[in-house]
């Protein structure tokens, strides 16, 4: 398909698959706990609803910043698909998580300002990984384009068997996972429940809300990337994966900080830094 036609179909699908993601997360969680659970389309229902509130009285400057949030978590999904360089896309993609950042850290409250720092480690602990895994599924493939990694005869995974690991990981933060669920926690045992957006109402959530449907199938598009010979098989992979995560979210206590930090650093220096290394070598 022409590139400039799946960049606005990524823009109108992804939110309804980062949506209906949510949805059946909600109940297979509630499944492991022993609940009923919502509807699988309840999370369209509170996302209507949120949009619909008024905004409670904060800094004003937070919902210019949360809208940009959004944008550029979308617009990184139609950069790559419309056949932008990966490696520019990543850098927007950290733009949108630092767009979150500056939102939550522009409130006048210790809960938010805390939220904002727990969430500019979970950016520096996961963006180096992102940079370096499109670094290397393009030198791999040889191709800088999400077009040309899937139409490329080298098989990535296989190749980068650091890299698939390490995304593993790294998937468990950006989906905001437990034992990394730092900033936005919602579990009422927690110290602090949902930081990041404590003072946030109304609406302002309901963006924080779209930007992470949009962010969830972003990373169903990496794994696209890592599993470039089989579209079917990379969606089957994502679903595990994500499987996986419920699992583990829902069988774990949240982590330290300097636990996230320093687990993220090193999982991505050795198993992603040591696996391009190796790749390096044996192509040279």
């Amino acid at each position: 398909m022409n590139p400039i036609l799946l960049a606005p179909l990524f823009l109108l699908v992804a939110p309804l698959f980062g949506g209906l993601l949510t949805g059946v997360d909600r109940v297979i969680s509630a499944r492991m706990q022993g609940r009923v659970g919502p509807p699988v389309l309840q999370p369209f229902y509170d996302l209507g609803k949120l949009l619909q509130k008024d905004v409670r009285p904060v800094n004003p400057i937070v919902e210019p910043l949360l809208l940009g949030h959004v944008v550029f978590m979308a617009l990184s999904g139609a950069m790559i698909v419309g056949g932008v360089d990966l490696l520019f896309t990543a850098f927007v993609f950290a733009l949108a998580a630092l767009l979150l950042v500056l939102a939550a850290g522009s409130v006048n409250s210790p809960y938010s300002f805390t939220g904002a720092e727990r969430e500019l480690i979970v950016l520096l602990a996961s963006e180096p990984f992102f940079i370096l895994m499109l670094a290397a599924v393009s030198k791999v493939t040889g191709e800088s384009t999400f077009a040309g990694v899937l139409a490329s005869p080298e098989r990535v995974a296989p190749i980068l068997p650091g890299i698939v690991l390490a995304f593993l990981l790294v998937a468990t933060i950006k989906l905001r996972k437990s034992p990394f669920d730092i900033s936005t926690s919602h579990h009422p045992h927690q110290e602090l429940v949902r930081g990041l957006t404590s003072d946030m109402s109304g609406r302002l959530i309901g963006w924080v809300e779209l930007a992470h449907w949009y962010e969830s199938a972003l990373l169903a598009l990496f794994v696209l990337l890592l599993v470039n010979w089989s579209p079917p098989l990379a969606l089957g992979a994502f679903l595990v994966v994500y499987f996986l995560e419920i699992l583990v979210d829902n069988s774990t206590s949240r982590a330290k900080w300097q636990l996230v930090l320093q687990s993220t650093w090193a999982v991505t220096l050795v198993l992603a830094g040591g696996n391009v290394l190796a790749l390096f070598l044996l192509r040279s």
